[in-house]
């Protein structure tokens, strides 16, 4: 089972949010996950970003892949680069 972290679609229409969660890569986007790890809110000025860091490298440690946007967002969470 190939799992990754990305990001699941939350909010109205044209209101977009995010939640970042860690889930089976087969599961649809907005379907199934096995934890929510944090949440993104692009429409705030500065983009609110909130990324539970130890969560996010336990599961990376463990095989999870980061989707590239999810790695872009852990660089900016301030994640070690590594």
């Amino acid at each position: 089972m190939a799992v990754h972290i990305r990001l699941r679609r939350t909010g109205r229409s044209k209101r977009p949010a995010y939640r970042v969660v860690v889930a089976d890569s087969r599961a649809a986007r907005d379907g199934r996950f096995i934890e929510v790890i944090g949440h993104y809110n692009p429409l705030t000025t500065p983009a609110t970003i909130h990324i539970e860091l130890d969560k996010a490298a336990e599961w990376i440690r463990k095989g999870a892949q980061p989707s590239n946007t999810v790695r872009v967002l852990l660089a900016r969470a301030g994640a070690a680069k590594g």
